[in-house]
């Protein structure tokens, strides 16, 4: 089979795979008759789905996370990936491993961690150990300095979480990796590219889920907010705090994406976010409502724009919190 630019020997799992899409069916869909409904915690599940809505044990069902076999109901791979209450044991590799790096190779180890929550809490314990060793500069502005984040968050968001919804879970030997380095940030799960698609399909929207049940999960959670939309987001966040655009690999048997910390051009902005920078561009603080009223949008509207702004260090926020009704939005000016 092709595998990148070369041609590889397809191993037992990769055939077996092949059968799958051959069937129309998902690694995560299938049942595991050995086990039985119990072995799915519904308390998790229920406080997992809390935020969003009532989980009912009928649920389960609709969510394909338990299914039917041979007059029984039993979980699926699905099922036991997210909430099963022995998961490693089925599962030895669905967690994920953290790295800290010193530099740009894996030569010293700062910091690790193994993340073994329940995948969608392993999520968001992921993007907090990113957020904790991502790198911060700091840029002054008219009243005081402000800091950006060296990675776009939003770009950090939907790599994670692709990683964990379109590993391959059917694979052994390696959990899904997060490893940070001084100049990039790479994610990388087992897996690669479901069949039909390449990498340069992704930059274009088009998609094909592995997981069915995860994916039909994590939208449901509202960790997935519309299909095949991830990888353009990454892109778009990139480009928005003037980084280059991810690089997306197939590696052996796995897929990475490399964020890069390097910013190359100016931070892109379009026309509302231009006026908001000439409304500011006299050096006077201006509260929500005024910048509002110079762009002739409404300050719900203005607000989001604003902390997308400020994220991308290009306005400085001065108040005491959010709530603060006195807070004042200044142009960021770089010496």
């Amino acid at each position: 089979m092709r595998v990148g630019s070369t041609n590889r020997r397809a191993d037992p799992e990769m055939i077996e795979e092949l059968r799958r899409f051959a069937r129309g069916e998902s690694f995560d869909e299938q049942p595991l008759p050995e086990l039985d409904s119990e072995a799915l915690d519904f308390r998790v599940a229920s406080e997992l789905f809390a935020p969003v809505r009532r989980l009912k044990r009928s649920d389960l069902e609709t969510l394909r996370l338990v299914a039917r076999h041979q007059g029984r109901t039993v979980p699926t791979v699905g099922g036991v990936l997210l909430l099963g209450k022995e998961r490693e044991r089925y599962f030895p590799d669905a967690w994920i491993q953290a790295g800290r790096f010193v530099g740009q190779d894996r030569t010293r180890i700062a910091d690790t961690a193994e993340i073994r929550l329940h995948l969608p809490l392993a999520v968001e314990e992921a993007i907090a150990f990113v957020r904790k060793h991502d790198t911060r500069a700091a840029e002054i502005g008219s009243v005081r300095r402000t800091e950006r984040w060296g990675l776009p968050p939003a770009a950090v968001r939907e790599a994670v979480i692709n990683a964990v919804v379109h590993a391959d879970y059917a694979q052994r030997g390696a959990p899904i990796r997060i490893s940070m380095f001084d100049d990039r940030l790479e994610v990388e799960n087992p897996g690669l590219l479901p069949f039909g698609l390449t990498v340069e399909d992704l930059p274009h929207g088009i998609s094909k889920l592995r997981n069915r049940v995860l994916g039909r999960v994590f939208h449901a959670l509202g960790l997935i907010e519309q299909w095949g939309s991830g990888i353009q987001r990454m892109i778009a966040a990139c480009r928005e705090a003037g980084l280059d655009a991810p690089l997306l690999e197939e590696i052996g048997t796995h897929f990475r994406v490399s964020l890069y910390t390097a910013r190359k051009h100016a931070p892109r902005v379009d026309q509302v976010e231009q006026a908001i920078l000439d409304a500011l561009s006299a050096g006077k603080g201006l509260s929500t409502q005024q910048v509002a009223a110079k762009i002739k949008r409404s300050p719900r509207a203005t607000r989001t724009r604003l902390l997308s702004l400020v994220t991308r260090g290009l306005v400085a926020e001065v108040g005491t919190s959010p709530q603060d009704p006195r807070r004042q939005y200044f142009l960021v000016k770089k010496r």
